[in-house]
């Protein structure tokens, strides 16, 4: 672990998670646009989108062993390449099965990234700094949207689709530079060859370990509510209010885990935070349950989960001591977190056909207390342990 931060090492890092963060924002931002390219693609352009988060499930894990085995330097770098140079590939607007292939391979390029930076982030950050740190890392997914939204569909808007996948190339590029120029390797024991039984016999090493798996746990019930709540809230809320709320929720998420939460991990644990903010989070949904769409509410859950999403992030090093171990937990956090985010919102929005607004609630709040109960059950597997 180093002595000292090194700040801007650190932004460099977070900028890199920015441009993974686009390999998803850039198709969802331009979905609406893509039947005019493709306009014999019917259903099947969905897969455009869902690609990234499929080899998310299926690999995420995988992803940390390999990324600890080949070294974080060179998963990086090799990860920004590649994804930089899919991104100038299409840009091209290839045929669909083409460009279907090539979001594969973004999917491997985004995995490596966000396995591969968080952990270097943690090992070339100062223990006094890791909790801020790590917090700025988790925030990485909603500035990239904004961006992308505020910058990004401008530039569709003057130069057409082709010109943002450009940019995109060209923003994973320069960091792939500046990474390369200024990252040093992390100093650690290789571990053992990478073998199939081996795979399997991590994996389950990995989920069955309280300490590597916890803050996992915890994040598939956190990504299981967040983007799905913001897809199915809007009409609940008025009209005159809703545009400015729905854009201000994920600010607030991101200023409140970057200032209390940051506050907070330095009289706390992160699990306990987590803990909080799960806490919180079923007040608010309490709240809106009493009152729909209530904008305050709307922004005391942005809050809440706020909270949540950077402390899960900076529990991985204070549970895992080893870059090796860290790899393994955000693997595995890329795992839940991507289940999370594809079954979330069509199971919220089936709860709602058929329970209404009530029903849709109480489901929330029934998940969102499942993650404050397993961070419970795994302290306590922890302390068993001990």
């Amino acid at each position: 672990m180093a002595d000292r931060t090194f700040f801007p090492l650190v932004l460099a890092l977070w900028g890199a998670g920015l441009g993974a963060a686009g390999q998803y924002a850039k198709i969802s931002v331009i979905f609406d646009q893509l039947p005019g390219v493709y306009p014999d693609a019917g259903a099947s352009l969905g897969f455009i989108v869902s690609l990234v988060g499929f080899v998310g499930i299926v690999l995420g894990v995988v992803a940390g062993l390999v990324v600890a085995r080949i070294r974080y330097r060179r998963a990086m770098l090799w990860a920004l390449w590649a994804g930089a140079l899919v991104s100038t590939f299409q840009a091209t607007l290839p045929a669909l099965p083409l460009m279907l292939a090539s979001r594969v391979v973004e999917g491997v390029s985004h995995l490596a990234i966000v396995v591969a930076a968080p952990t270097l982030i943690a090992q070339i950050s100062a223990e006094r700094h890791r909790g801020f740190t790590l917090t700025l890392w988790s925030t990485f997914f909603s500035v990239a949207f904004t961006l992308l939204v505020v910058a990004g569909l401008p530039l569709v808007d003057a130069y057409g689709i082709e010109a943002l996948f450009v940019a995109h190339g060209i923003w994973l590029a320069v960091f792939a530079v500046i990474l390369t120029l200024f990252l040093r390797p992390i100093e650690a024991p290789p571990p053992g060859a990478l073998t199939l039984s081996g795979m399997v016999s991590d994996h389950v090493a990995i989920y069955r370990s309280p300490h590597i798996s916890a803050p996992a746990a915890g994040w598939l019930f956190y990504t299981f509510c967040f983007l799905a709540i913001l897809t199915v809230l809007p009409p609940y809320i008025a009209p005159d209010w809703r545009t400015w709320v729905m854009g201000a929720m994920p600010l607030v998420s991101i200023a409140v885990s970057l200032t209390l939460g940051v506050l907070a991990l330095r009289i706390m644990s992160a699990v306990a935070l987590i803990q909080i903010g799960f806490a919180l989070c079923v007040v608010s949904l309490l709240w809106l349950w009493i009152a729909p769409g209530l904008p305050l509410a709307c922004m005391a859950l942005a809050a809440a989960l706020g909270l949540v999403q950077g402390a899960s992030f900076a529990a991985v090093p204070q549970l895992n001591g080893t870059a090796d171990s860290q790899a393994q937990a955000y693997g595995a956090l890329a795992q839940t977190g991507n289940l999370g985010n594809t079954v979330g919102t069509p199971a919220l929005l089936a709860v709602l056909g058929v329970a209404g607004y009530p029903g849709l609630v109480w489901t929330a709040i029934g998940v969102l207390t499942c993650g404050a109960l397993v961070h419970a059950w795994m302290a306590a597997r922890r302390k068993a342990l001990a």
